[in-house]
């Protein structure tokens, strides 16, 4: 039987996805201690089931992280059959590399914490760089995000009679040329059109902050799009609409499928020249993290479909 189980990094986003599904939220106990310790409890039968747990590993990441790891020990324990993760965003995704010596390469320990803890399979969103995918020894899927995010953000400028045409994609970075593309397939319906690119420098010794050198494409007269995975501090991003605008551009929106905002990223966001932010509910709001400029979109049915074909197996093999 499939149990749907949800931590406690974003209820709302978990409670949709059940909705979707016709199937309730399993009852468990999350307990936090005085000291900051976590601890998890199962309060139903999972014996044989396949459970899914849904929980992003967003800040506050380590505390998540651990969460999600006590989760999967909880229900192996009550031997249950499977236990997949559902991570809308995955922490720590960005620190893939060893960019000085003596550095850690962080994402590769998630993984194995993950792998070692007993999950069988996890599926994330827009994980942030495609290739940590191949880090995985358990069955593991990159889900996107992007197409629900373009296509509605074309309707709402085919609400605003804008054409579409009239519009550039900027991707912020080399780096994020590949989501643009994916991005922009799906916003115009077809893989004819023209891609901004934007040079930039990231200091390593110094945290959030990167400097844009150049910008390569047709933006003069354009409605820009600057597309990411993620925004943090705003750091690429709030340099990255200045430069489109000083080269021509019109307006500049921004989308990102994770905002995943440092303190004062929503008000530099809100201050800033751009016209609309569009993001998902991949991570849940803290305090002070929503700005008027924001428009947000669920990703409960990507998820939902995701796991669609799971609940229609457990139609056809019950729990005896």
């Amino acid at each position: 039987m499939l149990k749907l189980f949800s931590g406690s990094a974003n209820l709302h986003l978990s409670k949709e996805v059940a909705k979707l599904l016709n199937t309730p939220l399993a009852e468990a106990e999350i307990v936090r201690f005085g000291n900051s310790e976590v601890k998890v409890t199962v309060q139903e039968d999972v014996q044989d089931d396949y459970c899914v747990i849904i929980q992003a590993t967003s800040n506050p990441t380590d505390t998540h992280i651990m969460e999600m790891a006590l989760f999967c020990d909880a229900l192996r324990r009550q031997e249950a059959q499977k236990v997949m993760g559902i991570i809308p965003y995955f922490g720590y995704a960005k620190q893939d590399i060893q960019h000085r010596p003596g550095e850690c390469v962080s994402v590769n320990v998630v993984i194995k914490l993950f792998e070692t803890i007993g999950f069988n399979k996890l599926i994330t969103l827009d994980l942030h760089d495609e290739g940590s995918a191949g880090i995985f020894t358990i069955p593991f899927k990159n889900a996107s995000a992007f197409p629900l995010l373009a296509h509605k953000i074309a309707d709402f400028f085919k609400n605003e009679k804008v054409d579409l045409n009239k519009v550039a994609l900027v991707s912020p970075d080399q780096g994020a040329v590949e989501k643009v593309r994916k991005f922009g397939i799906e916003f115009y319906g077809t893989e004819k059109f023209n891609e901004v690119v934007i040079e930039k420098k990231r200091d390593q010794n110094v945290m959030h902050k990167a400097e844009p050198y150049d910008l390569y494409g047709d933006i003069k007269g354009k409605i820009a799009i600057i597309v990411d995975d993620m925004v943090v501090s705003g750091s690429t991003m709030i340099p990255a609409i200045n430069l489109c605008l000083a080269r021509g551009a019109t307006e500049v929106y921004a989308a990102a499928v994770h905002h995943d905002f440092t303190e004062g990223a929503a008000e530099r966001l809100q201050n800033s020249k751009l016209i609309k932010f569009f993001t998902t509910n991949t991570i849940a709001f803290k305090p002070g993290d929503e700005f008027a400029k924001m428009i947000e979109y669920s990703v409960a049915p990507v998820i939902a479909e995701e796991l669609q074909t799971l609940k229609n197996k457990d139609k056809l093999y019950p729990k005896q």
